[in-house]
């Protein structure tokens, strides 16, 4: 992803994220605890941190997930869109 079309904040992280996941992606991630997101440190915040502009000085997404390097802000990318993936998912009744 360009410079200028990297996301300035979580909420657009989040939808640039999801449009990247496939449906199977989208379950596997939304159906996971919360204590299992660490798990997806390595790929997904991996690709975060890449493709997001967290390693190439995209300082708005950074400051905008008030963490304070790269590998904290991607996690916190990442629980957004597991919370964002949950509220997706029609409840079972």
């Amino acid at each position: 992803m360009k410079q200028k079309q990297w996301p300035a904040t979580i909420d657009e992280a989040v939808g640039v994220v999801i449009a990247t996941l496939s449906e199977e992606d989208k379950a596997t991630i939304s159906a996971m605890a919360e204590s299992e997101l660490i798990g997806l440190h390595m790929g997904l915040g991996a690709w975060i941190r890449n493709n997001l502009g967290l390693w190439s000085g995209n300082r708005s997404l950074l400051e905008s997930t008030g963490a304070p390097n790269a590998d904290d802000a991607s996690m916190v990318i990442v629980e957004a869109v597991w919370e964002r993936l949950r509220e997706m998912v029609p409840k079972v009744h």
